[in-house]
């Protein structure tokens, strides 16, 4: 079943993650969908941006449904999960349209990245960003690639490392976001930037988008894969998924190293 909805206003497309009653975590069904729709609006010749926001006002996206995480029996599967949500996270940071990300509450681990991805990142005042992927023996394969250069080193370790929760407040004065707003204003808000966007030519912008990004090293995906197909067949892993679902404490083995 699809968990996006589409809409259309002028040259603006806005894509919702419509599963409001699982807090928009993201399926295994998402990732080449949302693909297909960024598809679908680059060649339609009409839309310039796109508003990536969540359906209701507590959350945008909790992240990956790690219960479905249980399901990737092998290594062939978890390497093919991980690259099909590098491929989306890669499709929407790559694609010549502007992507505007209106975070309408909560944005952890997926949906962090999905913000990573993005060109501009708006927030209402009570948004929380957090990629607490090291409780379950993982780490965000894409955010480990991005946020350093979007909010720097040390507080992409902060945030990878120890699970640090930041504000709307504390995403606006470290770079994660760069606007923040009531959640009544958001989607005004983006829409407003969607219209200035709409107004400069697409070729420029294209062409402005590629040189802006022109230091991402392809290579760092590959690399990304490995280690998270890794990790995903891990014991450690295995523990970590299960004590989120157990609703407790992971039991991890303590000093143990690669």
């Amino acid at each position: 079943m699809s968990m996006i909805t589409l809409t259309r206003a002028g040259a603006t497309a806005t894509v919702t993650l419509s599963r409001p009653e699982k807090r928009n975590s993201l399926t295994r069904e998402f990732w080449a969908e949302m693909r297909d729709r960024l598809a679908m609006l680059e060649n339609d010749s009409e839309t310039r941006a796109v508003i990536l926001t969540g359906a209701g006002d507590t959350t945008f996206c909790a992240g990956g449904d790690i219960a479905s995480f249980k399901a990737l029996n092998n290594e062939e599967e978890r390497r093919a999960f991980q690259i099909d949500a590098m491929a989306t996270f890669t499709a929407i940071e790559r694609t010549p349209l502007v992507v505007i990300a209106a975070i309408n509450g909560l944005a952890f681990g997926g949906g962090c990245e999905l913000a990573l991805a993005s060109d501009i990142v708006l927030a209402v005042d009570h948004a929380v960003f957090a990629m607490p992927e090291g409780a379950l023996g993982l780490t965000p394969g894409f955010g480990v690639l991005r946020a350093a250069d979007v909010i720097g080193r040390h507080w992409t370790k902060l945030m990878v490392f120890a699970g640090e929760r930041v504000s709307a407040a504390q995403a606006l004065e470290i770079g994660l976001v760069q606007i923040v707003t009531t959640p009544d204003a958001l989607m005004a808000r983006a829409h407003e930037i969607a219209e200035r966007v709409a107004s400069s030519g697409p070729l420029a912008q294209a062409a402005g988008k590629e040189l802006i990004n022109r230091e991402i090293d392809p290579r760092g995906v590959d690399h990304s894969v490995d280690l998270l197909t890794m990790l995903q067949g891990s014991s450690e892993s295995a523990e970590g998924v299960a004590a989120f679902l157990e609703r407790r404490k992971p039991a991890f083995v303590k000093g143990k190293r690669p």
